[in-house]
This record gives structure tokens, sequence and C-alpha cells, in this order.
């Protein structure tokens, strides 16, 4: 999974720490719920639906993330 593209500092805020942790705990979320689609990871008791939700709650989760952040510059930057 390459690095993701953020300043190496810690931020200051903790509205975007806590965006940040939200945006890459789901970002690994969806990789490996991705990968159980995958037809060597796939076996007989894999519940497709479920894999399938749980992909949707993950997308879900990176949206969510990605507006808190543009949120939160947006108003740091017309500060």
């Amino acid at each position: 999974f390459p690095s993701l593209p953020f300043p190496s500092q810690k931020p200051k805020s903790e509205l975007v720490r806590t965006s940040l942790r939200l945006l890459t705990s789901s970002a690994y979320r969806l990789q490996s719920e991705c990968k159980k689609t995958l037809p060597v990871e796939t076996c007989p008791t894999t519940d497709i639906q479920l894999v399938t939700q749980q992909v949707i709650q993950c997308a879900y989760d990176i949206a969510k993330a990605a507006k808190q952040l543009v949120t939160i510059t947006t108003k740091e930057n017309n500060n």
C-alpha cells in the first residue's frame, strides 16, 4: 500500500488528525475487503453480499473523511 501524501509533521488540529485516521483506516479496510473478492482469496464460505456491504461502508467512510478534510482546510484557509 503506497504511503499517503500527507505532510510528515503531525497536524495541529485534532479534527484533521481524526479525519486522517478515518481516511487511512478506511482505505486499509477497503483494500482488505476488496482482496476477499479475488479468486485466490475467495473461499466457499465467503459471503460476497457481506463483503459488498463492507466495501460500500469503507467507500462511504473514505468520502466522509475526505469531505471533513476539505471543509476543515477551506475554513482554515479562509481565516
